[in-house]
């Protein structure tokens, strides 16, 4: 089966283009009520990626910047959600893509733990079949509660669950584990001339916060602005779907272009 990233598109293309880079799940399943959020604002762009083993971060980019360019999409906004910001970081050193503008979504430069990496990646790989649908249907449950309030979310649940029962795409998921554990970004972060801006779930157990802001306050010149939303978590932008929206296209309307 050919591996490559499967794009969809939602709005007005006069609109500033928000390209969404998905976090380790890898699909868009979890986006929809920040999708509707931000609908009549801009031209919202979501991907699925392939559950490859073998693609690189820079690998994910090209494949990127070439999907984008057969919707005849050349600039915009590039919102980086977790694992998402990884390659995020690869398309503003490459440039073949204009980013306008990029949005760090509970992502990070180099991931702050890596011990805590190591251990997750290793654990993702040796977790029986059985013990891990049960998880899953514990989630299920779990998460029905937690997008109660968006039904956009809650229509594609379903097809996230699917998904995760997948033997192909844990395995993918551990390799793009792998491929965090492996990049680091700091000199990129360094450099740009790329707006950068920050937003995270004040509860984030994934990747911790704290150190994130305070490396790109100190090292980074190009960040703007980084917000904390409260009564969200790693998924930022689906548990506190009104506040992220409204930064977000706060920041877009800041940036002239």
């Amino acid at each position: 089966m050919e591996e490559k990233i499967e794009l969809r598109a939602y709005g007005d293309p006069s609109l500033p283009v928000l390209v969404y880079l998905p976090g380790l799940h890898g699909d868009w399943t979890l986006i929809g009520g920040f999708r509707a959020a931000v609908a009549g604002r801009v031209h919202f762009v979501e991907m699925t990626y392939p559950r490859t083993l073998t693609w690189s971060l820079d690998d994910y980019a090209a494949a990127i910047e070439d999907e984008l360019s057969k919707l005849g999409i050349t600039q915009g906004w590039l919102l980086g959600e977790s694992f998402g910001s990884q390659p995020m970081w690869k398309l503003i050193v490459r440039g073949k893509f204009h980013v306008n503008g990029a949005v760090l979504a509970g992502g990070f430069v180099r991931y702050p733990a890596q011990r805590f990496m190591r251990w997750l990646e290793l654990i993702a790989g040796q977790v029986p079949s059985f013990l891990f649908v049960k998880v899953i249907f514990g989630y299920a449950r779990f998460a029905r509660y937690r997008y109660r309030r968006s039904p956009e979310t809650l229509k594609t649940l379903d097809e996230f669950l699917a998904r995760r029962r997948d033997r192909q795409d844990r395995e993918a998921a551990q390799h793009r584990l792998r491929l965090v554990g492996e990049n680091d970004s700091r000199a990129t972060a360094m450099t740009t001339q790329v707006p950068i801006f920050g937003l995270t779930g004040i509860l984030d157990p994934i990747v911790p916060w704290p150190p994130v802001r305070r490396w790109l306050k100190r090292n980074c010149p190009a960040l703007r602005d980084y917000k904390i939303v409260r009564r969200a978590d790693h998924n930022v932008l689906n548990t506190g779907t009104t506040e992220s929206a409204r930064w977000i296209l706060e920041w877009m309307e800041s940036v002239k272009t």
